[in-house]
């Protein structure tokens, strides 16, 4: 569901930015590997990069009882709630660094204008089957997410140390459940009680 969320994330920007500009490239990849061998494939590109996770805390007490519509009640653990955290970073140097902050602000106006998401809203031909039921309840909103200067200089430095024009997110709430069922037991249906009579 995570790997979902950002290509459904990911096809809606592309989308959008093509409207603008079609020569931009948004990729979901590890920014941290951009000094490595590997860093050749991120130039030029938005990348999407998951960055933490962290639960969604006032969701945790939801009841494992589940009682459909037969004579059995159906116990399973209920499920995690995400609050998924997402770096932009948009990849162009040298004479291009102007152009990097012309494509954040597309990402800005982008998810400023959609700030919800689901795949029944999503653009025709994406990456994501929409007959599969883990996207089916796929949900999710975005808030920008305002890091201090000492928190950029943590994230950075843990990423590997060069710093890019971005932007941090918060997409929330990704439901993870494996539905898997802990025990079913029949209902009760009445409560059958004797009296004893009151002695004097």
């Amino acid at each position: 569901m995570i790997e979902s969320a950002l290509l459904l994330l990911r096809d809606e920007l592309q989308s959008y930015i093509n409207n603008h500009d079609a020569s931009v490239n948004v990729v979901v990849d590890n920014i941290s590997l951009l000094e490595t061998t590997r860093g050749d494939s991120l130039l030029n590109n938005v990348i999407i990069t998951l960055v933490n996770i962290e639960e969604e805390s006032t969701l945790k007490n939801s009841p494992p009882l589940k009682r459909p519509l037969t004579n059995t009640a159906t116990y399973r653990n209920p499920p995690v709630f995400l609050n998924l955290y997402v770096l932009f970073s948009c990849n162009y140097s040298g004479d291009d660094y102007k152009l990097a902050l012309r494509r954040l602000a597309y990402v800005i106006r982008f998810i400023q204008s959609k700030t919800s998401f689901s795949i029944s809203t999503s653009v025709p031909g994406g990456s994501l089957d929409p007959a599969q039921p883990e996207t089916t309840h796929l949900r999710f909103t975005m808030e920008l997410f305002t890091l201090t200067f000492e928190q950029i200089n943590h994230l950075w430095g843990s990423l590997g140390g060069r710093q890019l024009p971005f932007a941090m997110y918060k997409l929330r709430l990704v439901e993870i459940t494996e539905n898997a069922v802990i025990r079913e037991v029949p209902l009760i249906e009445e409560i059958a009680t004797e009296l004893s009579p009151i002695s004097n």
